[in-house]
C-alpha cells in the first residue's frame, strides 16, 4: 500500500503546478502590457481572469496542505529532472518528475484556466 494516496498525490502535484502555471501567466501578462498590440485589454482581461483563478486555487490547496499535514520541499533539478520531496504522516516520499512531463502538466493547467477565464467573459 503507497504511503501517499492517490487524491494526496494529486494535490502534492497541484501544488508543484499551480506556482509555474501562475508565473507563466504572470509573465505573458508582462509581455502583452508591454507589447505593440493596439487592443491589449481584451488580452489582459483574459490572462486577470486566468491568474485570479490560479491563485485562489493555489491558496486554496495551500490550506488544504496545512491543515492536513502536509509539505512539499524541492529537491534536486538538472536537465531532465526535478525533484520533489512530499512530506505527509510522518514519512517523506521523493519523487522524481521528467521535465518534460512537468511542462507537459502545466501546458494543460494552462488550457483550463485560459478556457475557464474566457467563459466568465
Amino acid at each position: 500500500m503507497p504511503l501517499i494516496s492517490r487524491a494526496e498525490m494529486a494535490v502534492f502535484e497541484k501544488r508543484v503546478q499551480l506556482p509555474m502555471v501562475l508565473l507563466i501567466l504572470e509573465r505573458d501578462r508582462e509581455w502583452i502590457r508591454k507589447s505593440p498590440f493596439k487592443l491589449k485589454a481584451p488580452y489582459i482581461e483574459l490572462l486577470d481572469r486566468a491568474i485570479g483563478r490560479a491563485r485562489a486555487d493555489l491558496a486554496e490547496t495551500i490550506e488544504w496542505m496545512r491543515a492536513n499535514g502536509m509539505k512539499v520541499r524541492r529537491g534536486k533539478k538538472d536537465d531532465n529532472f526535478s525533484e520533489y520531496v512530499f512530506c505527509h504522516g510522518g514519512y517523506e516520499d521523493h519523487r522524481r518528475y521528467l521535465n518534460i512531463r512537468l511542462k507537459n502538466a502545466v501546458e494543460e493547467l494552462l488550457r483550463l484556466y485560459l478556457v475557464a477565464a474566457a467563459k466568465t467573459l
